[in-house]
């Protein structure tokens, strides 16, 4: 609420618009600069300024040089709690920084406060003034969601820009140009937004606030999401109506997290597919019911959903903990599940294995046995290299074995089983002439706390270079898309250019290139300064070009147009190589990395996470995680290979980078170079990633 003597104030500056005769002298123009003026000095008493000291230095992989650095200066935040509570973005926070001191216009010295809680899903954090309040402080009004239209005039406002927290605070004047973006959590504004306001206010031309303004982007959800956006004409704000809804909530010290359904869909076409779920995470809110994967879901809370961008447009908004009501299509039957309550981060487990390579480009019935992990469940059940899993299920008993064809719909099967589940195999050993079912307990990689070991020299055959011939199934199996027919295509390093034309790539393809076979595609992110042609055809290249050769693997090397490094908006550059690549060369999806130095490889660990149905390996050297890590995904596996000079200043950020991506459960490789700094892997390093790099289809 307004105070009493900022009512009288607000009511003078409107009247006096509405009565203030036009004259020549005085245009429309200078009528909106006063409202503009007169809404700003109305909320300004609500609008904080926040000081930050200590935490990290470097936030994130991210659009500006590369890297998202520890901001300077001070923070914007909008009072919540005449007690107190002051919300702002948590972009403003992700460095955790040590101390945190707000100043409120009005009062004399800054308060000292504290972190109560964070809304993970719209990226807010609450904050609490330590110690005894000079005065209350002035709660601004919410602007009701139903008063919120495209095209009414939006202001944003900050605190950032001029140290004196008693002059007015900073604005940029635009319009709300949409409503319910970032799948229903925010509206869209092209008032100019960027660093120096996230937190601020976004308000009407009558001083009340729409919504606190936050970086936001529909593909990620950390606290520095978003910032692609910058300067782009396209801001994002969450209406003070619902954060003021589970103010409550927050004011308990509990983060809020996004609710889950625990589900993953058919086909990456978000627009085009039908919702078809492909796969139900363990201990999920689906698992718990009866939902099963081949069901489409066909409505969310009695309104209709089509395509999976629909759904998450319905499930976008919702918070652990909340109940939602879906319908789904099972063959010509519909079933409905009432009052399910939504599930938070899902468990995390490890990658289920047998402890198996399968041989590759094989189109027959179930998975040739490559290689044996040793000690693994494969090798505990006696099975060995040439044998032939024809089928898989359940040692319970619990319905037949099923069939498979080819260790992807293989993986499938295995993905969203956890660790120490107990299952039988049929086995069809490699003379032929012997079938068997044997059981045993799949294994985990890593195992718990442990890091992932790059297994010694594998065999030399892995594929049966029939990659372009289609699929055999069985009866009752889905049919399976036949391989798109390549050509022998050029050979050896090639020049491109993106089609836009804004950036220079190469390609390397082995001499001895065979369409038959799938190759592996390493996509390599140069350091800073390490981006022309000779950096990356000679300097670079030389290392690879006999690895490529003997171990089928097509190199792909964009470069930055950024002197300072990667910028993430540079990612679309990237997956147009990839496609590229992808359209004119027989490229194994299974293996296809993103390997970087530096900030190089800083972008490595965010296309990794970004576009993880691209990628299923992320190998750095000399570059530690500084984005969030995103929990694992069932369908789409993710592996990681760091490589860290122990001279290298590094190296301690890399080691606390390995234990983070243990703990969400992702296979880590980690290896320390004991005489090495700053600098590209020697020989031995690179033989170790080239083994990783064949051995990330393992099952």
């Amino acid at each position: 609420m307004f105070s009493r003597a900022m009512k009288p104030l607000l009511a003078v500056a409107v009247l006096g618009l509405l009565t203030l005769p036009v004259s020549a002298q005085e245009s429309l123009d200078e009528l909106q600069e006063q409202a503009i003026k007169a809404a700003a000095k109305a909320v300004a008493p609500s609008v904080v300024q926040i000081e930050t000291s200590g935490g990290a230095d470097v936030i994130a992989a991210g659009p500006r040089g590369g890297i998202i650095r520890k901001a300077s200066g001070p923070t914007t935040g909008v009072v919540v709690g005449a007690d107190g509570y002051v919300i702002s973005s948590a972009f403003n926070f992700a460095n955790k920084p040590s101390s945190i001191v707000i100043r409120v216009p009005g009062h004399k010295e800054g308060y000292v406060a504290e972190v109560v809680a964070t809304d993970k899903t719209r990226m807010l954090t609450l904050l609490k003034v330590k110690g005894t309040l000079e005065t209350a402080l002035v709660v601004p009004v919410a602007a009701p969601k139903k008063d919120i239209k495209i095209g009414i005039t939006a202001i944003a406002l900050g605190r950032t820009l001029d140290p004196g927290v008693e002059k007015a605070p900073s604005l940029t004047v635009g319009i709300v140009s949409a409503l319910g973006r970032i799948w229903g959590k925010a509206m869209q504004t092209d008032a100019k937004i960027s660093p120096s306001n996230y937190g601020g206010p976004l308000i009407d031309i009558q001083g009340r606030v729409l919504g606190i303004l936050i970086p936001a982007s529909p593909q990620a959800e950390d606290e520095t999401a978003g910032l692609e956006w910058y300067d782009s004409g396209i801001g994002f704000a969450v209406p003070l109506e619902d954060i003021n809804a589970v103010l409550p909530r927050l004011r308990t010290g509990k983060d809020l997290t996004r609710g889950l359904l625990g589900v993953t869909f058919q086909g990456n076409d978000q627009f085009g597919a039908a919702p078809v779920i492909a796969s139900i995470s363990p201990d999920s809110t689906a698992s718990k019911s009866d939902i099963k994967v081949g069901d489409i879901l066909t409505e969310i809370d009695g309104k209709p959903v089509n395509n999976q961008a629909q759904v998450k447009h319905a499930l976008g908004a919702k918070y652990d903990g909340e109940k939602v009501s879906v319908k789904v299509l099972r063959g010509k039957e519909t079933k409905t599940f009432d009052n399910l309550v939504m599930g938070g981060s899902l468990a995390a487990f490890g990658q289920a294995i047998l402890g198996i390579l399968p041989m590759r480009d094989d189109p027959e019935l179930g998975v040739e046995v490559r290689f044996v992990y040793p000690k693994g469940p494969a090798d505990a059940a006696g099975i060995k290299e040439g044998d032939r899993i024809m089928k898989i299920g359940s040692a319970t008993g619990a319905g037949p074995l099923q069939a498979f064809s080819g260790r992807d719909h293989l993986a499938t099967l295995l993905s969203n089983v956890p660790p120490g589940t107990k299952v039988k195999v049929e086995v069809v050993r490699a003379d032929g002439k012997k079938t068997e079912t044997l059981e045993l307990t799949l294994g985990e990689v890593p195992a718990k706390g442990e890091v992932d070991e790059v297994v010694g020299k594998l065999p030399e055959k892995a594929s049966k270079e029939k990659a372009q011939e289609a699929r055999k199934t069985a009866p009752g199996m889905p049919p399976f898309l036949a391989p798109e027919k390549k050509e022998k295509g050029e050979q050896g390093l090639l020049a491109r250019k993106t089609a836009a034309g804004t950036h220079d790539y190469w390609v390397y393809v082995p001499r001895n290139y065979d369409p038959k076979i799938s190759y592996a595609l390493v996509v390599w992110l140069h350091p800073v300064g390490k981006g022309k042609e000779k950096d990356i055809t000679e300097d670079f290249l030389d290392d690879w070009i006999s690895y490529c050769r003997d171990h089928n693997i097509i190199m792909a090397c964009p470069a930055s147009a950024n002197p300072t490094g990667w910028l993430a908006g540079e990612s679309d550059v990237i997956l147009e190589v990839v496609r590229d690549v992808m359209s004119k060369y027989t490229v194994d999806k299974r293996r296809v990395v993103v390997h970087g130095m530096g900030v190089g490889g800083q972008m490595a660990f965010y296309m990794g996470f970004h576009h993880r149905d691209v990628f299923r390996g992320v190998a750095v050297t000399g570059a530690a995680l500084t984005t969030n890590a995103k929990d694992k995904v069932a369908n789409q596996p993710l592996a990681f290979f760091l490589h860290a000079g122990a001279k290298d200043p590094l190296a301690p950020a890399i080691a606390e980078s390995k234990t983070k991506l243990i703990d969400l459960k992702y296979p880590v490789a980690y290896k320390v170079d004991p005489l090495a700094g700053n600098q590209y892997m020697d020989e031995k390093a690179l033989d170790e990633l080239v083994r990783w790099i064949d051995s990330l289809d393992r099952e």
